[in-house]
This record gives C-alpha cells, structure tokens and sequence, in this order.
C-alpha cells in the first residue's frame, strides 16, 4: 500500500528524487547519452525509505538522471533540474518537511527526518487524519515510497491553450535524435524542446508546431501542426519545462523514378528533423482531453498504436512505469501495449519498454508487436498487422473492456477500418451486437481514438 493523505498533494514520503541530479548553484549540464541504453541503464537502484545514513554531498549522478538521459537519447547535452519553475524556499518545502536546499545538497543520500509524520511537517499542519501529531509512523503494513509531486495538480486543473496559434509561445530545440536503425524505411526521430516558464501539459495531451515562413500557395503564415506529446508531465529533463515529440519526416517518392519530390515534403515534419539544437520556434496549445489516462488507478489500460503513434502511450508508461509518482505506486491495473511497425529496425522505443518490462510487477505490463513486414497472422498467411493480434486475443480484449478498461488507438486514421472491421466480425462469432457493444464503450468513456 501507499499511502496518500487526503488533502491536496499530501503524500506520504514525498522527496523528489529529482534533486539528486541538481547542483547546489540549480543547473547541471548532462551529457545525454548518445544512443538509448540497454535496459539495465533504466533499472533503479533500490534503496530504503528509510535510513540512519548521515546527510552528506554526494555525486550528482543518479538513477533518475540515467532514465532521463536515456529517454532523450540525443547525443546533445541541455540543462536540466534549474528550478525556472518554482521557488525553492517559497515552494519548495515539500509539505514542510524540510528545506529543499537540504535535499540538493544531499542529493540520493538525503534522510526525512524520524517524525517527518508529525502534525508540524505537514502542509496545514494536521497528522493523517487532520489532528497534529495524530499519527508519526507508518501503520501496519503500509509501504513508505518516494514521489515527485509538484506538477499532480495538474490533474485536476488541467493545462489547456497556454498559448493559442495566433498568439504563439516560442520554445528551443534542445535536442534530436533519429531512433529507427539506418535499415528501417524513413526518418523518425525524439525531439526534446524547452518550454517557456509557465507551459504545462498532462500525458495524452498534444502540442502544436508553427512552421516558419509562408505557405507559397497563398502568401498567408504557415499553419500550426499538431503532435501527441510522447514525454510526461515532467519532460524527459525531469523538469517539467520540456516536452517531446516523436516526429515522422514526411516525404513523397516519385513512384516511377523512386525519387524524393523535394517539392511535397512536409513542411513542418522536415523543419523539426533538420532544426539545430538552439532553434527557436512557435508553438501552441496544449490541447486535448479525450486521450487522458484513466483517473481510476486500478483500471487496465490498453493502447494500440501504429509508427510515430506510440507517442502519447510512451508518455503512459513513463507514467506508470519509469517516473517515481503516485501514478506509478498507486497503478493497480494492467498496461498492455500493441506497436505496429512495419520492421523490426522500426520499433520506437524498444529499450525503454524493455526495461518497463522490468519495473512492473508481474501482470502489470504486457507488450505485443505487429512486424507486418517480418511476421504473418495466423488466419491467412498475409502481414501482421495490430488489428490481427486484436483479433488473436479478442476474447481477452472483449473482457478487459467489459470489465472498465480504457482502449486508446493513435497512428495513422488508415488504422482503424480494419480494426474497426475485425472487432465487428469478433462481436458477430460471439453473439454480440457490436454497435450496440462500440456505443456502450463510448459512452462509458473507455474509447478513445486519435488518428491523423
């Protein structure tokens, strides 16, 4: 159990883990890795809620900082932890549970004092139950664990148009890297921006991208394009004051000749891919409210993606999975994800759900991937694609929702006739009404569809 105080961002053991990685003076350059690690780069260190170890200065390095660097991957080294977002003796007390000075200086080693439960360590000065010095210790089977906090109010005021298209926000290109192997058909690539102070977004939530110059067709400013956010809340600075996207660089091979029209590129998609680290640009939003993770904890959560697709389910399972919230301590329910891709060189983000894989406990993560040009379905021989593993498991698919789990479908809006198409000869073999099915699922707010 973890346990959660009733009021407002009370948490039981709340340091932010964070810390360890920042300075004293608030800003460490790190130098992000130059390509993502294996699994054991994600893996973090256990160690005890609690200890008698003396509060010494320790290396900056810590095992956040290792899931940090690896989920940027860029080869590009960018300020990270420098406090823009809040005071630190202002509101950084933690719950007044000491000064966060305290914590930077201690870094990993850092130790809550025995009492840190006790009425005057709290927000408005209550124990547990609301009395002072009600309850100092940890009940009976109960689990004291670490949790950044300071950006969860956001669930329940949510970030929506901090800056609107024709009155953007400049933010910075921190970094970029291409993630799919030479081999692997196209270009896509993690791009980690800097936002300006004040820009929050919540994971499911997308931003939008102005384009420089002109639209030669009509002379008027390039129109704002819009990518799903593929980092948490935090960003992948741990921070919270950047964001990333996972960005496909579209262009047009001629059909005869094979070569690339230099003339229908994509305008926004090529200038992110080639944009220097230090570039600044407009962007807009965020936006979006149908693609937010389920406010019940216990709730099984099931993505299907296709390509660049998995950016909003990367964010999820950072979430759940990698980040130290109460998201992730309190997460209850299963995460299963369905990637297609159409090479194996192609698969995003392969290391970071492997080491997933090895942060969640048994039953909670479950991992399915579609090659459709290396795997065949088993019902006639042709390409895998994600509506045959669907339909593969149709029957657990079918009980999980029925049970309240929320399904969530990003990538390509080619993607979904097929699925759509499979689930209702599923339904049909099963005696079900499937319209009759779809609407119930909709209306009980457990389908959720963003394609493009």
């Amino acid at each position: 159990t973890c346990i959660v105080f009733p009021r407002r961002i009370q948490i039981l053991h709340i340091m932010y883990h964070a810390v360890s990685f920042i300075g004293t003076a608030g800003v460490a350059a790190v130098a992000v890795l130059s390509l993502l690690p294996d699994a054991n780069a994600f893996a973090p260190n256990a160690r005890p809620a609690f200890s008698s170890r003396p509060t010494t200065a320790v290396p900056l390095y810590s095992e956040l900082e290792r899931v940090k660097s690896a989920g940027g991957g860029t080869g590009v080294a960018f300020p990270v932890g420098d406090f823009h977002l809040f005071d630190p003796e202002a509101e950084g007390k933690l719950q007044g549970t000491g000064s966060l000075s305290q914590r930077i200086q201690a870094g990993a080693d850092f130790v809550l004092p025995p009492t840190f439960l006790d009425g005057a360590y709290l927000a408005d000065g209550g124990g547990i139950n609301g009395a002072a010095g009600e309850e100092s210790s940890p009940p009976e089977g109960a689990v004291a664990m670490d949790a950044q906090h300071w950006l969860e109010h956001l669930d329940d005021n949510l970030p929506v148009n901090f800056a609107k298209p024709n009155a953007p926000a400049m933010a910075t290109l921190l970094a970029r890297q291409r993630i799919i192997t030479p081999d692997a058909p196209g270009d896509i690539q993690h791009i980690i921006l800097r936002l300006p102070e004040g820009m929050h977004y919540v994971e499911g939530q997308s931003l939008s991208v102005i384009p420089p110059g002109t639209d030669p067709a009509n002379g008027r400013p390039q129109k704002p394009r819009l990518y799903s956010i593929a980092s948490t809340r935090y960003g992948d600075a741990l921070d919270g004051n950047t964001v990333s996207l996972c960005v496909r660089r579209a262009e047009y091979y001629d059909p005869n000749s094979g070569v690339a029209d230099p003339t229908k590129k994509g305008v926004c998609s090529n200038f992110l891919c080639d944009a220097a680290p230090g570039t600044a640009m407009s962007v807009a939003g965020p936006v979006g409210k149908t693609m937010l993770l389920p406010k019940d904890p216990n709730a099984d959560v099931i993505m299907i993606a296709t390509g660049t697709g998995i950016a909003p389910f990367r964010a999820f399972l950072h979430r759940l999975f990698m980040e130290n919230t109460v998201a992730r301590h309190m997460f209850g329910g299963t995460a299963w994800l369905v990637l297609g891709v159409p090479t194996s060189g192609g698969l995003l983000y392969k290391e970071e759900i492997d080491a997933m894989m090895q942060n969640a406990g048994p039953g909670q993560l479950k991992v399915d991937y579609a090659i459709s040009r290396e795997m065949t379905n088993p019902f006639d021989g042709g390409k895998l694609y994600v509506q045959h593993v669907m339909q593969q498991n149709a029957q657990e698919l079918f009980q999980r929702l029925d049970n309240g789990a929320s399904c969530y479908f990003c990538g390509l809006k080619g993607m979904m006739p097929p699925i759509l198409d499979t689930l209702e000869q599923v339904a049909v073999a099963q005696g079900l009404d499937w319209n009759a099915k779809l609407k119930e699922w909709k209306s009980n707010h457990q389908w959720h569809v963003e394609v493009y």
